[in-house]
Parts: C-alpha cells; sequence; structure tokens
C-alpha cells in the first residue's frame, strides 16, 4: 500500500467513525458503500442528506440483516436497494434505517424481533417461516422448487398467496419479497472426494447438514452420509475432514469464507437457498395505504433487481472461487434425471413430509403444479 493508498484507507476509517459516532449509523454505511468515505466533503453530504430523510419522515422503519452491505456483488439479498425503493415509492413518508452484518441479529432472532414488533422488518431464510405456517418447510422438499424458476413461480403463485400468507399473517407478519439467490450446490473440500457428478460419486462422502430432516433425508437417498453440523462450526469441520463436503449456495460459499478449502462445487439445483424480507404486520397496518402502497411498491421494485442480479452475482461468487482452484460442473437434463430419480419428491419416501406439510397430497399436488406453471418473473438458472 503506497501512501496515497494509505492516506485514503485512513480518511475513510476517521469519516466512517466520525459518522457513526455521531449517531448516523446509516449514513456510514450508505456512504460506506457509494465508495465516497474516503472524501470528508462527500461523507458530510451523505450525512447531511440521511439526516434530512429521517426528519422529514413520518415513519422510521429499523431493516435488520445478517449481511454486510457489500454481500449483493455474490449474494443479492438487495439491502441497500430496499431501503432506497421504499423511502422512493412512499415520498419520502418512510425512512429506512439499516442493521445490517448481523449486527441484531440473524436468522431466528430476527423472525422473533419482528414478530414482537422490537424492529419494523428483517431478512431471514424461509425456513424461518415454517414454524408458523409449515407448508413453507416444503421449499426444501428436493426438486420441488430447486432451480431458481421453479423458486419464484412457486412463491409468487396465487396458491402460495392464499394458503401460506394468510398462515403467516396470522403469526403477526407481513412477507414484503422473497429473495431469489441460487439453488444449493454440491461443494467438496480440497483433498476430498473430487468432482461430484452423479450420485455414485456421494457414496460415503461425509456431507455436512443443517438440522433439517428433509436435507437429512435427500442427502442418504442420493449415497452420502449425513453429518449434522451447527454453521457456525462448518469452516472448521469441513478443513478438518470432519465432514467433506456441504451445500450452500455458491455466493454463500464465498460470503462466508469457503474459497480456499474447497476443490468442486457442482450445480445439482435439487433445493432453493432462499430468503425473504419480513415485516411486523400490526406496524405495516397501522401505515397509512398510501404508505402501505409504497412499501409493497418499492418492496416489488427490489425483487426485479434481486432476479436480474441473481446471474451477475452468481458469476462473481464464480470467478473469486476460480482463483482458489475450485473448479465448477453443471449438469445436463440427463444428468440432473439421475440425481431427481435418486433423491427427488417423487419418490415414496418423501409421502409422510407431503401429507404432514402441505396437509395432504392433493394439497402437495396444487404446490407442484404451482412450482412448475411460469409466472410473469423470469429468472436465470446456472
Amino acid at each position: 500500500m503506497d501512501r496515497n493508498d494509505k492516506d485514503i484507507a485512513s480518511a475513510t476509517r476517521r469519516n466512517f467513525l466520525k459518522l457513526a459516532g455521531t449517531g448516523s449509523f446509516t449514513a456510514a454505511l450508505v456512504a460506506g458503500a457509494a465508495g465516497t468515505l474516503w472524501s470528508t466533503e462527500a461523507a458530510a453530504q451523505t450525512n447531511k442528506e440521511e439526516r434530512e430523510r429521517e426528519k422529514a419522515a413520518d415513519h422510521i422503519m429499523t431493516l435488520a440483516t445478517a449481511y454486510v452491505l457489500g454481500a449483493s456483488r455474490s449474494y443479492p439479498i438487495m439491502q441497500l436497494d430496499l431501503k432506497e425503493n421504499i423511502q422512493n415509492a412512499t415520498n419520502g413518508k418512510v425512512y429506512v434505517k439499516l442493521a445490517p452484518g448481523g449486527q441484531l441479529g440473524a436468522g431466528g432472532a430476527l423472525v422473533q424481533k419482528v414478530q414482537g414488533g422490537t424492529i419494523q422488518a428483517a431478512q431471514h431464510s424461509l425456513s424461518n417461516f415454517a414454524p408458523f405456517a409449515s407448508t413453507v418447510d416444503l421449499i426444501n422438499m428436493p426438486y420441488l422448487c430447486g432451480s431458481n424458476q421453479r423458486f419464484t413461480n412457486l412463491v409468487n403463485s396465487d396458491h402460495w398467496k392464499t394458503e401460506v400468507h394468510p398462515k403467516v399473517e396470522a403469526a403477526g407478519f407481513k412477507a414484503l419479497f422473497y429473495v431469489n439467490i441460487d439453488p444449493r450446490v454440491v461443494a467438496v473440500r480440497k483433498g476430498g472426494a473430487g468432482a461430484v457428478l452423479s450420485p455414485g460419486d456421494l457414496s460415503g462422502v461425509k456431507f455436512r447438514v443443517p438440522g433439517s430432516k428433509m436435507l437429512q433425508q435427500y442427502y442418504r437417498l442420493v449415497g452420502a452420509n449425513p453429518t449434522p453440523v451447527a454453521w457456525g462450526e462448518t469452516p472448521s469441520a469441513i478443513k478438518q475432514g470432519v465432514a467433506d463436503a456441504l451445500d450452500p449456495s455458491v455466493g454463500a460459499l464465498y460470503v462466508f469464507g469457503f474459497k480456499d478449502i474447497l476443490s468442486h462445487v457442482t450445480f445439482t439445483q435439487a433445493v432453493p437457498d432462499s430468503q425473504v424480507y419480513s415485516c411486523n404486520l400490526e406496524w405495516f397496518n397501522s401505515l397509512p395505504a398510501d404508505v402501505q402502497e409504497g412499501v409493497m411498491w418499492g418492496s416489488e421494485m427490489t425483487a426485479h433487481q434481486n432476479l436480474s442480479k441473481v446471474p451477475s452475482a452468481r458469476a462473481y461468487a464464480m470467478s473469486e472461487l476460480a482463483k482458489s482452484g475450485v473448479e465448477f460442473h453443471s449438469l445436463s437434463d440427463d444428468q440432473l434425471g439421475e440425481w431427481q430419480a435418486a433423491g427427488g419428491y417423487q419418490r415414496p419416501e418423501w409421502d409422510e413430509f407431503k401429507k404432514d406439510l402441505a396437509g395432504s397430497m392433493d394439497a402437495f399436488a396444487k404446490l407442484e403444479e404451482a412450482a412448475g406453471t411460469q409466472g410473469k418473473y423470469f429468472v436465470h438458472d446456472a
């Protein structure tokens, strides 16, 4: 780093601390995302704009996520876009105060805070809705909606809105929009089994799984040895060979620092890495009708941006992982068919899950039809 770079880094750090220290944390984040923290004048201008927006707003919406702002480059969570779009679509009546990077928690902790009204909105996995609307957990049913297009078809379908949304709202939530990230993959550690192209290649492989019974059953069906490991312990488990493989999306593998410990990644398109932005329903219902419409229009705009961002985010994550020697494998229709035949939702082993979570085989069939029916949104698949 030469002298000029050091000066810029020093100014950037100084201006961030100055803004954050004066209570303008969101302004510091916005300036950082815009790349203007190195300039004291530009940072001050951003601070002024954010203060004016907050002062002019009738409603403050704290929006919490588990991801840092720059994550959208490889993991299209779109939090800065959602802030901007909601503010603009409500004509400034709502000011969105960001709480990124897990500072208010992640996953289930954020769900509880939204439900309790501690914060107004948050990002979390779609599975976090399952305790309130068990049907939601069917997104982890292999090949029901693993591809991006099938997932997008399902969560934007009339059937989803009439069957799932009332249950989610009965628990105190308003779904703002569903975030399409990419399907989970099969990622093998360096020194592990090598390229996995067919279920036979997973024979005996210790596969890290979360607590999901469905994911555990799926990897058992396709020949792996499911090994439950808490997410926080997963990097060390992969490094040490406690587990040989894992299945987040490519973007998540990059964001969470797995690039130097993996060798091969295969796009099996079995299960989506799905996220949602939820809002406290009581707070949402307290807003004037025009502001409610603005919040939902801002959310819909962000959903469009998210879908268009998916391929470029994937390309960036793949490029960065490839620099560390990771090799990628896309499968033909015949190869994907082999995976689905071995572990897909059509198998009788899944019938109990269908009945328990959907309520009946007929109800599951309607979800299957919704996933397979092209809706108004298009999204790219790997």
